[in-house]
């Protein structure tokens, strides 16, 4: 093998830069590049599928390019000797100034540098056209690639259409662009016009006017032709927009107490006696023996020593929620009612108090989603402790306001703090008093002393605060449709 590598028949090729060289082989190729001696004066693209390779002088000189069959034999060496003239030197300096363009081609054709193609990109137009005004020589054959148009019509129907003109479309048809479609007055067909005049890109204008005079090689495309109908007719209303409230009312209270006391108050009796008498010395004495008596009843001798604290909380919640148009009053209303009885035997008679939440405002949407709640009035009524009648004493909390809120955010609109605290000292909640019966006089009794220390504390607190949330909805549904799934039936 290394004989047969020796012996093959060199061929000698003059290559000029900017003139691609294209053979053709008979055998299929390695699978590695041919090698090259230099590099940096050659540059050879293999097609395999074909049995095609393309050399490109790079730089003038002399170099060797080897080929090997798929086997690794070597079946073609190649003596390259590069050249260059006027126009490979233009062809070299454009493909390192614009060679990166994506969609171009530079050859040497009938003597002529020619720059073609289409170009993908629309922002490397200017990188073009400033690039060719330094060539006046060379001729250009270079327009749009479909594609780009296609992106370009696209853009344009988009922004007709969020400029209310729903029924106007933008295609491309011969490398023009056509506007299509009906609109119901003759401002709105020219708004279409100027809007797609502003997306147009003529760079083949802007090549024109370049040094070396008109230059353009290629048919005018990128024309806008406006093929809408107009349809007198005024524009339907819009549908009003819907806004959701959600109201909630939070009531909390809490209490707190704690006493101690210390009480001592011995009673006596009133019939009680004592009889003195006298001992064998001379002496006072009680003792019986010596004519002496102590007769009495004596209560509540021992003292009593009493302490406690007690504590509690209450958390009431109240929400409602409403749908209504914009610049609709709408109301929301739960009433509950409780019944009672006043007196007592024959005087008794029957009365109700009534639970309420109600909400009463006018939504109205401005700017940026903010939505103002006109004349919002909020009355929540709960029920709190029962007399000692049986009459429940209820609490009624009431806000009027107006007030302005983000869609979707909420704000406290107002509230209520109310705190109580009592300190007592040395006051006896339960005083007993000697019993001074007439009927009886055996249970008469009086107070030998009294002796009380003590101390009370209480407090008490009470808030209530109402949030309000507005919502813009698309539709009713949507909006209520978290409240369908709370309720949805579900079945085992």
């Amino acid at each position: 093998m290394a004989q047969e590598d020796i012996n093959v028949a060199e061929e000698s090729m003059n290559l000029a830069i900017g003139i691609d060289e294209i053979r053709k082989f008979d055998y299929k190729l390695d699978s590695r590049p041919p090698t090259i001696g230099d590099d940096s004066k050659v540059f050879v693209s293999v097609s395999r599928a074909k049995q095609q390779i393309t050399f490109r002088g790079i730089r003038t000189g002399k170099t060797s390019v080897t080929v090997r069959d798929q086997n690794g034999d070597i079946r073609d060496r190649f003596l390259v000797n590069v050249t260059a003239d006027g126009n490979s030197q233009t062809v070299k300096e454009l493909r390192e100034l614009i060679g990166d363009v994506e969609g171009i081609e530079i050859n040497i054709r009938g003597g002529k540098v020619i720059v073609e193609g289409e170009i993908v990109v629309p922002a490397d137009l200017a990188k073009i056209n400033i690039v060719l005004s330094q060539y006046p020589d060379v001729l250009v054959l270079i327009e749009y690639s479909r594609q780009t148009q296609l992106i370009i019509a696209r853009e344009m129907q988009d922004a007709i259409q969020k400029s209310a003109m729903k029924d106007v479309t933008v295609r491309v048809v011969n490398g023009d662009y056509w506007l299509e479609g009906v609109v119901n007055s003759v401002d709105k067909q020219k708004l279409a016009q100027e809007i797609a005049d502003a997306y147009k890109v003529d760079f083949l204008q802007s090549l024109a006017s370049a040094q070396g005079g008109a230059r353009v090689q290629a048919r005018q495309r990128g024309n806008i032709l406006n093929f809408i109908n107009v349809n007198q007719k005024k524009d339907p209303e819009p549908p009003a927009k819907l806004v959701k409230i959600t109201t909630q009312f939070v009531e909390l209270s809490k209490n707190y107490a704690k006493n101690f006391s210390f009480k001592w108050q011995p009673f006596l009796s009133t019939n009680a006696s004592i009889s003195f008498g006298r001992d064998s010395d001379g002496g006072l004495t009680t003792e019986e023996s010596n004519n002496g008596t102590l007769a009495g009843t004596i209560s509540g001798l021992f003292p009593k020593l009493n302490a406690a604290k007690s504590a509690g909380y209450a958390r009431v919640i109240q929400s409602g929620m409403v749908v209504t148009n914009e610049n609709r009053p709408v109301s929301i209303q739960k009433t509950t009612s409780q019944d009672f009885a006043v007196g007592s035997g024959e005087n008794t008679v029957a009365k109700s108090a009534s639970v309420t939440f109600t909400v009463n405002t006018t939504p109205e949407i401005g700017t940026e989603e903010n939505v103002t709640l006109k004349n919002l009035s909020v009355d929540v009524t709960l029920p709190g402790q029962t007399a000692a009648n049986g009459t429940p004493q209820n609490t009624t909390n009431k806000i009027q306001t107006n007030i302005t809120v983000k869609s979707k955010e909420s704000a406290v609109i107002g509230g209520v703090i109310q705190s109580a605290s009592l300190t007592a000292y040395d006051k006896d909640p339960n005083p007993t008093v000697a019993s001074n019966d007439p009927n009886d006089p055996a249970s008469a009794t009086q107070t030998l002393f009294n002796l009380y220390r003590g101390k009370d504390y209480s407090t008490n607190k009470n808030q209530f605060v109402i949030f309000v949330t507005p919502e813009i909805l698309e539709s009713a549904s949507k909006g209520t449709a978290e409240i369908r799934r709370k309720f949805r039936r579900r079945e085992r």
